[in-house]
């Protein structure tokens, strides 16, 4: 696995380029998962070091726009709110096919919720701009309002998966997104949001070979 931030540009080669896009809490070494997957193409872990949608789409299209220019194929996996980001960066024309893990794509109902559970108003987070909670996630009103402002348009060809028993991304808001955009959508019943156990990491296998073999 290759450091997707610390290449220095070299001529275009045959091979694709794989980015991925771990999620909260995880990182570019996770990347080495998806060696084996794809042993014709160059994989390489972003490292991103900001967490906010305005600020991680940049180091992304940043990313991308290094890889596409050495190699003629950039394919991204995402990974939850790694989604999130990637769809808020100018990448659609740069990247050829993406596959989403676990996608967080309603963050306003998300963050709304977490208002209800901290039982925090609309009004008082607009007032004291951010709020720490007692579960350990800041609530910002500058986050909520940027969703509420840019709302996602996503053109890259799609598949994502999903665990049934995932209580962090919405079932009806990536359906929704897969309607809207022609992503396929594969549901693991009984995974959860984060694919970790042995019989989850199997399945995700199979779904991404599924797809190039």
């Amino acid at each position: 696995m290759k450091d997707a931030k610390k290449q220095t540009p070299v001529s275009k080669t045959g091979r694709p380029a794989v980015l991925y896009v771990h999620g909260k809490g995880g990182s570019a070494e996770e990347a080495h998962h998806y060696e084996a997957l794809f042993p014709s193409a160059d994989v390489y872990g972003l490292d991103y070091k900001t967490d906010t949608p305005w600020e991680t789409n940049r180091e992304i299209e940043q990313a991308v726009n290094d890889l596409s220019g050495r190699h003629d194929e950039v394919i991204l996996i995402a990974n939850s709110i790694g989604a999130f980001y990637s769809m808020h960066a100018d990448i659609c024309e740069k990247v050829c096919h993406a596959y989403f893990i676990s996608p967080m794509i309603d963050l306003e109902q998300l963050i709304v919720n977490m208002m209800t559970w901290a039982n925090v108003t609309e009004e008082e987070l607009k007032r004291k701009k951010m709020i720490k909670t007692n579960f350990g996630e800041d609530l910002s009103w500058e986050y909520l309002c940027y969703v509420r402002e840019h709302p996602i348009r996503w053109t890259v060809p799609t598949d994502i998966l999903r665990g049934s028993e995932d209580t962090l991304s919405s079932a009806d808001a990536v359906t929704r997104f897969a309607e809207k955009t022609g992503a396929s959508l594969t549901v693991m019943q009984g995974g959860e949001h984060w694919f970790h156990t042995d019989e989850q990491m199997r399945f995700l296998d199979l779904w991404i070979t599924g797809f190039i073999s």
